[in-house]
């Protein structure tokens, strides 16, 4: 069997495109197809693409805005805020001074009433230590005739006279 031969005998040239009598019917064609392709393109592919571009545009223009008007609320709410920190801040020092000064007064009165109390305690205690030392001076008195008559009946063996004993003490005493 013999095998068939299916392709042709080529005659060995130049690569077709390259040859002289095919540029002009390969410019018609390029020309041609450029034209329509460019029609296609300009009619169908472009207004799209410019309408693409326009909306993106559009929408980086508003987002813009947008981000804008949002800093300058941001920024009015940071002013705000700034300003109702430093209003507490001195509300709060006012406060806090008032305060003192109110702690400060009941303190400085609570003092002046603690010292009237004592100073009238101690006036108190003073006029009782005086009556208790006046009452002992009494006592001492008669204590010291006991003892001074007790003393002397030691001694001599007999009791002294209640008077004589008395008048002794008191030159003793004065």
């Amino acid at each position: 069997m013999e095998k068939a031969h299916t392709e042709a005998a080529h005659e060995k040239g130049p690569f077709p495109p390259f040859q002289k009598e095919h540029f002009a019917s390969q410019l018609v064609w390029l020309v041609l197809s450029f034209v329509v392709l460019y029609a296609l393109l300009w009619k169908f592919v472009l207004p799209r693409v410019a309408s693409i571009l326009a909306a993106r545009r559009t929408r980086i223009e508003s987002d813009l805005a947008e981000a804008a008007k949002a800093k300058a609320e941001s920024e009015a709410a940071l002013a705000h805020y700034e300003k109702s920190l430093a209003d507490a801040r001195a509300n709060a020092q006012a406060i806090a001074a008032k305060t003192h000064q109110e702690l400060a007064a009941r303190s400085e009165a609570r003092r002046k009433e603690l010292e009237a109390g004592l100073a009238t305690k101690l006036a108190d205690a003073e006029k009782k230590i005086e009556a208790t030392k006046t009452a002992a001076m009494k006592n001492v008195r008669g204590i010291a005739i006991d003892a001074a008559g007790a003393i002397v009946e030691r001694l001599t063996g007999a009791a002294p006279a209640k008077p004589a004993v008395e008048r002794a003490v008191d030159r003793a005493i004065n």
